[in-house]
């Protein structure tokens, strides 16, 4: 892991933003032209690469963010949200010749059904980067390759020089549309990989978690498991620990994982324990399915290390009772 020295940046993420359009309400969408009502309709900016970043900034890293968008209606909405959390849109590029990418949410709470336009999603490529995109950063975060079509060829050889420049890595790959799974290259050069527990055991082809995580090992030297309401695992070579889930009131679950590994990374970053570092991305992940959107409810350090602080007291009371 590296420490902070003369960096300019904890972090950069290369990668997609796009608007994220939720719906709530306990209905399942039905062709032949029938309708049904919703409960509720929020419009926000999501994608995994913008929301992680979005987490890391709350969480007092130093974020640089590279992506694009169309200039269009969301484009431009997406990039007053970048600023509203503190992240710089510099180094966004406004294409006229693609529309900004979109996902529709069904969502029931703890679950969650989407659609999703890719548009400017798949446009982004290597090219898009500046000439020192990794200049003066510690860690490079990579998240989505299965929609980010046009990066994704390039995406191990920056994984690559980013550890040649003495940065960390770490890889969300979310989940594969296609279902293919087929990441050739990916973990050549990872520090850190961040799945949720289908997307490992997809991964790896296995059919259980221990195993799961055994053959992920095999590949990287951290492995971080979200697991939903049955809480978050970590694991080296040497270290296991498991982090039950934090108890809130859910509204809306999208851009939980994101979140959790902002969290994460922010803590790992610091040098924290694994421990700690479990235990701050699970607070921050809970903490943001309170509010619509993956931006909203995501907490900064020190609101999320209040929640741990609760839940340890909660736990200590039941411990002596």
């Amino acid at each position: 892991m590296t420490t902070g020295g003369d960096a300019v940046y904890d972090v950069v993420v290369v990668g997609e933003l796009n608007a994220d359009i939720i719906l709530r309400g306990d209905v399942v969408p039905a062709f032949g032209q029938v309708e049904r009502l919703v409960d509720d309709l929020d419009v926000c900016a999501g994608s995994s690469s913008a929301i992680f970043a979005a987490s890391a900034a709350r969480m007092g890293l130093r974020v640089r963010f590279i992506s694009k968008v169309g200039d269009d209606l969301l484009g431009r909405f997406l990039l007053g949200e970048l600023e509203a959390v503190g992240l710089s849109p510099e180094h966004v590029i406004v294409d006229p010749a693609v529309k900004t990418g979109a996902t529709v949410h069904l969502s029931t709470g703890q679950d969650r059904a989407m659609l999703t336009y890719l548009g400017s999603i798949a446009a982004i490529e290597a090219a898009d980067l500046p000439a020192d995109w990794l200049a003066g950063a510690r860690h490079l975060h990579v998240a989505s390759p299965f929609l980010l079509h046009g990066l994704r060829p390039q995406m191990p050889a920056m994984m690559r020089d980013a550890q040649d420049a003495s940065l960390t890595v770490s890889l969300d790959t979310n989940w594969d549309p296609a279902e293919g799974w087929y990441l050739g290259g990916f973990f050549d050069h990872l520090d850190l990989f961040l799945p949720n527990a289908q997307e490992l055991l997809a991964i790896t082809g296995e059919s259980d978690l221990t195993s799961g995580l055994r053959t992920a090992l095999q590949l990287v030297p951290l492995v971080v498991v979200k697991r939903g309401t049955q809480g978050a695992l970590a694991a080296s070579r040497d270290e296991l620990v498991e982090m039950p889930a934090f108890e809130v009131p859910v509204v809306d679950t999208t851009g939980a994982g994101d979140t959790f590994d902002g969290g994460f990374v922010a803590a790992w970053l610091r040098g924290e324990p694994l421990r700690r570092c479990l235990e701050v991305a699970a607070a921050c992940g809970a903490l943001t399915t309170t509010q619509a959107g993956g931006f909203r409810g995501q907490p900064s350090w020190d609101e999320a290390m209040a929640l741990v602080a609760q839940a340890a007291v909660a736990e200590e009371g039941v411990d002596q009772g």
